[in-house]
């Protein structure tokens, strides 16, 4: 609770006009400026007290268990998992979870019922962040416990009503729920046009042809047939090659509430794969969103965005379809991110083996740098799944926790944790990251976000078919932060596709604001800097969706900054 009071004291008002401190009103737009141009640094990271997390599930109140609806894993359908998102939907300035769990089905879809169903279901869970480091579960009063087999969780308000929206997906469906302000979702999925049957898995919210309304890519693992058991016997149960790959699904927003399949207008649907994870954000700096697909022992695929509602599909060509030796890997969470620190993002992926860091060159590919990071040789003993690309301690360079599970038999794995030593250069230092990583889970999705406000960003683990886990980040740092909320006026209400750079201490970092990445799950909306010890933010540019430009000189440090975008 001190650290939340702390850090709202330091919401106050920055040097310019366009921001100023959560929660008080916006001030008037500032004139335009021009960007700043980020240079390529290799520095060193500052140094740093150790990264660590403590277990705050139980003190938090946050007692939610997944179920794979069975008594024993028998299907690709139950070992997938599920995810969660970090969103404030009652507009108090807190980070509320809702998590997505399986139930039990008809028999036949399970090779090992339960002998004995609940008589109450399991379902997913909304908790209200209470303010103290604890949760009050809402879930019944809130409406948002569907009846269906979930797998992935992502928000935005497709509305721009100023209440952030639902929509979770899972087998044989998806539900839209649209938040009304006072606490209550409704589903509008049908009112809305969306019907996506099949196995819907990772989504993702986007303003693709910057209409100011986002629209929604909704991803589709394999055509599963409960019906189908020939497998060998070593694999436990049919993998994903033993099913016909899907295509995904692309919705334009009419910016009247409802929603238009454009899959095969737009490109998207003519690419057949096995969706696991999806990102969105602008890899080639046109200022177009892009979205990555991460698919399942199948090539990955990458849609250029090419201007005109249309996408082109360039993975192979920008040498991120496949794994560092040309496999096609079992590729779970995606994450656009500017780990090296030279103004363009690149792209971390889970996976089933040795995991991929894809460096961008900025020449019209990516670079496979896995090995010379110092990632590839201590994650090859893992399979990894939900992960987080955040600045965990705030030192100026992006972290990378991951989460780990065995694919079949429920082999329980610890969790993985590193700090960037600067330039993308990393140091496992998992060991050394408390104790809540030694435990040893069967993880799935993971969602990452600043739930008391303290500056660090916290992380929550979903486990199949078990409890889930809070992390709460306790290092010891006197390295300074800054995050930032954003507001679209003619953009999209939650300033998805914005372009931020923030100078101090000598380098500018770049990051952009996405809805949607890593495995089933999506983070919290803020922007997080780390400023290691720098004691100023010289300046913080923003390049908005509409194209309009903004540069808010001198915000002051150590809370949350709202931003409006200039009318």
């Amino acid at each position: 609770m001190l650290a939340l009071l702390l850090a709202l004291t330091m919401m106050a008002p920055a040097q310019t006009k366009g921001a100023q401190p959560a929660p008080q009103a916006p001030l008037p737009a500032q004139a335009e400026a021009a960007p700043v141009v980020p240079k390529p640094v290799s520095a060193p990271a500052a140094k740093s007290a150790p990264i660590r997390f403590e277990d705050a599930t139980e003190a938090s109140g946050i007692h939610f268990t997944h179920s794979m609806g069975s008594q024993a894993l028998g299907s690709l359908l139950e070992a997938t998992g599920g995810g969660c998102v970090w969103f404030d939907y009652n507009n108090d300035g807190l980070l509320d979870l809702y998590v997505v769990s399986g139930k039990p089905l008809e028999d036949g879809m399970h090779p090992h019922p339960l002998k004995v169903k609940p008589d109450s279901p399991p379902h997913n869970h909304l908790y209200r962040n209470n303010g103290d480091g604890t949760f009050t579960d809402v879930t019944q009063e809130a409406g948002v416990a569907p009846d269906m087999y979930s797998f992935a969780v992502t928000a935005a308000d497709f509305d721009n009503d100023g209440f952030v929206d639902l929509l979770v997906t899972g087998y044989g469906k998806v539900v839209l729920y649209h938040n009304n302000g006072n606490g209550i979702f409704t589903d509008v999925t049908a009112k809305a046009g969306i019907k996506v049957d099949r196995w819907s898995i990772s989504s993702a919210w986007l303003d693709y042809d910057k209409d100011g309304c986002v629209d929604l890519f909704i991803g589709r693992y394999v055509k599963f047939d409960p019906t189908y058991h020939n497998y060998y016997a070593a694999d436990n149960y049919p993998g994903p090659l033993d099913y016909e790959g899907d295509t995904n699904v692309l919705y334009h927003n009419n910016c009247d509430g409802t929603f238009t399949d454009v899959s095969d207008k737009s490109g998207i649907g003519a690419s057949i794969g096995r969706t696991m994870g999806v990102a969105t954000g602008d890899f080639d700096g046109d200022g177009w969103p892009d979205i990555y697909v991460s698919n399942d022992k199948t090539q990955n695929f990458l849609f250029h965005n090419n201007h005109n509602g249309t996408f082109t599909e360039v993975a192979i060509d920008e040498d991120v379809a496949y794994g560092q030796n040309g496999e096609a890997t079992s590729s779970m969470g995606p994450v656009f991110a500017d780990v090296d620190g030279d103004g363009k993002l690149d792209l971390w992926v889970t996976d089933s083996k040795y995991h991929r860091l894809m460096h961008n060159t900025g020449k019209g590919r990516f670079e496979d740098v896995s090995a010379a990071s110092g990632l590839a040789q201590a994650e090859a003993q893992y399979t990894s799944w939900g992960t987080g690309v955040y600045d965990f301690d705030n030192d100026g360079w992006l972290d990378i926790l991951s989460f780990h599970g065995g694919l079949i038999n429920m082999v329980p794995q610890e969790q993985s944790l590193f700090r960037n030593l600067g330039g993308g250069v990393f140091e496992d230092v998992s060991r050394q990251g408390g104790a809540v990583l030694d435990v040893k889970t069967v993880a799935r999705g993971g969602c990452f976000g600043d739930y008391d406000n303290d500056g660090k960003i916290d992380a929550y683990m979903v486990n199949l078919n078990a409890p889930g886990t809070l992390l709460h980040n306790v290092t010891q740092t006197s390295n300074h932060w800054i995050t930032i909320k954003l507001k679209g006026t003619k953009s999209n209400r939650d300033g998805l596709g914005a372009h931020l750079e923030l100078t101090a201490g000598g380098r500018t970092q770049v990051a952009e604001r996405s809805a949607g990445s890593g495995y089933l799950s999506q983070d919290d909306d803020r922007i997080h800097f780390g400023l290691g010890a720098a004691t100023k933010v010289e300046k913080l540019f923003l390049r908005w969706p509409s194209g309009k430009e903004q540069t808010i000189e001198n915000p002051r440090i150590d809370g949350i900054l709202k931003v409006e975008e200039p009318r």
